[in-house]
């Protein structure tokens, strides 16, 4: 009989972990999730910037129009739901930056305007809050990761449906050492 109490409590105490494991791993996935949300919030916002831009910058390059307008059209509306969509949010809006830049270069009045002078310190702004939003997600991700990966919570996680999640990667080129010579 006291076996059958001990093989029974021990049961209680791994249902009672088993439980516990659950909803640390919900509480992390909803903590990632949100991560992965602000980031798409700020992507989103500058998004809006660059095409304010871009219609400031139309203004000023009526010839350039169908390329401002193709950037314009670049702007995504939907909101990321993996690091490889993060990743490629970034790809497209550092192509888009670019090839305004390139317009812009062509016009010495439209740098030294107050709108273009604003908008590209907004664009700034939204680009160093995604650079943190992207930090917290990878911290995030580290703390969920290594809930999932660690024993003996590593046991319990795939029963729940959870598995290690991706970081979001920084493109070479951004880590690469620039070229500073002028």
């Amino acid at each position: 009989m006291t076996i059958l109490f001990i093989i029974i409590g021990i049961v209680v105490l791994i249902a009672i972990y088993a439980i516990g494991v659950q909803r640390n791993l919900v509480g992390l996935s909803e903590r990632r999730g949100n991560a992965l949300s602000s980031i798409g919030v700020q992507q989103q916002s500058r998004w809006d910037a660059l095409t304010q831009l871009a219609k400031t910058v139309k203004g000023y390059a009526k010839h350039e129009s169908e390329a401002l307008t193709k950037i314009i059209g670049m702007r995504s509306n939907a909101k990321p739901q993996t690091a490889k969509e993060v990743e490629a949010n970034d790809q497209q809006f550092s192509r888009a930056i670019g090839d305004i830049n390139v317009v812009v270069e062509q016009y010495p009045d439209l740098k030294a305007s107050p709108l273009y002078q604003e908008l590209m310190g907004s664009i700034n702004g939204y680009e160093n809050q995604v650079r943190m939003a992207r930090m917290v997600y990878n911290d995030t991700t580290t703390k969920y990761n290594q809930v999932v990966k660690s024993i003996p919570s590593s046991i319990f996680a795939p029963m729940f449906g959870f598995k290690a999640e991706d970081y979001i990667e920084t493109p070479t080129e951004k880590t690469d050492m620039p070229d500073l010579d002028i």
